[in-house]
């Protein structure tokens, strides 16, 4: 395997590492290349229970529709992130578009 000499042998593991947690949160790798490291990462939108919170909700008088909200905005869409080393040899992670 051939590999650039901007990539170190730590910040391989490192990347590794942080795929392995990504990973473990969720997501599934849907593109991967090793000659230039990067992943492209995918999670899946997650249900949320809304008879659950709708209870909740009365129960605090409506307090509890902040959260509510706040987990309908940020878990009812797929997120795709793309997780790489730059030539500087710098692990970073950014947002990808989804189709």
């Amino acid at each position: 395997m051939e590999m650039y000499q901007f990539t170190s042998e730590k910040t391989l593991n490192q990347f590794h590492e942080m795929i392995s947690a990504k990973t473990r949160n969720g997501f599934v790798i849907i593109e991967h290349n090793e000659k230039l490291p990067y992943v492209v990462l995918s999670r899946e939108k997650k249900v949320v229970k809304h008879t659950l919170h709708l209870f909740l909700t009365c129960l605090t008088f409506g307090l509890w529709s902040l959260v509510w909200i706040y987990l309908i905005v940020t878990l009812s869409r797929k997120k795709n992130i793309l997780v790489a080393v730059d030539e500087d040899g710098n692990l970073f992670e950014d947002k990808c578009l989804s189709a």
